[in-house]
């Protein structure tokens, strides 16, 4: 990463393409504060994220920021609902209004019928819609995605995008990261990164 200088409207479906190897990630990670720069300052609503200390920052990043991840990341010892109520697992969920939210998230991502099905058993574009529902359990108003239809097929993809744009339609500011035009297209704006640099901004319509 060099020189970058970014801004993000509160609401923005912001969506950055570029090559692998590009930058992309480590924006993410930086904005997500899972890294910290070594010079320079990141500030989200007012809270300067990179002079906060661990346990902090992760209480922070809790509370603000959902993550989805290429890979899924849910865990395959857990069912669906374990893995979407996982970041509440210090409290005891089944007496916690927040289990009926994890209900209502899945059925908004259609997967209310396979509550206890491991991840295994489920499809990649499956995984991907649980790993959404988890990364909004705690209702948080940043929603960031790294290539989240990379390992998708073009049905599954498409089914994927179309529920990140109806959590930024809800009011989340939404962040992409993608190689792929057709994820680009949704953007209301995009911005190109190579080689650490952020380059050819361009304005979108909402598609």
């Amino acid at each position: 990463m060099r020189d970058v200088s970014l801004s993000i409207e509160r609401g923005e479906l912001l969506v950055i393409v570029g090559p692998s190897g590009s930058g992309k990630t480590t924006l993410l990670n930086l904005i997500s504060g899972i890294d910290k720069p070594t010079k320079g300052e990141i500030w989200i609503e007012g809270t300067r994220i990179d002079q906060l200390d661990e346990d902090t920052l992760a209480h922070w990043r809790g509370q603000h920021v959902g993550i989805v991840f290429q890979f899924f990341q849910l865990l395959p010892t857990l069912t669906v609902l374990e893995n979407v109520l996982l970041p509440l697992q210090l409290q005891d969920v089944w007496h916690n209004p927040s289990s009926e939210r994890a209900l209502a998230l899945l059925e908004q991502v259609g997967m209310s019928a396979h509550l206890d099905k491991l991840p295994a058993e489920l499809s990649g574009g499956e995984q991907q819609r649980v790993a959404l529902a988890r990364a909004l359990i705690n209702d948080p108003p940043i929603l960031i995605a790294d290539e989240p239809t990379g390992n998708l097929d073009s049905a599954a993809g498409k089914q994927v995008i179309e529920l990140f744009c109806k959590q930024h339609q809800a009011g989340k500011t939404v962040i992409l990261v993608t190689h792929e035009e057709r994820v680009a297209e949704i953007a209301s704006r995009r911005l190109r990164m190579v080689d650490g640099r952020l380059e050819d901004e361009q304005l979108w319509g909402k598609r």
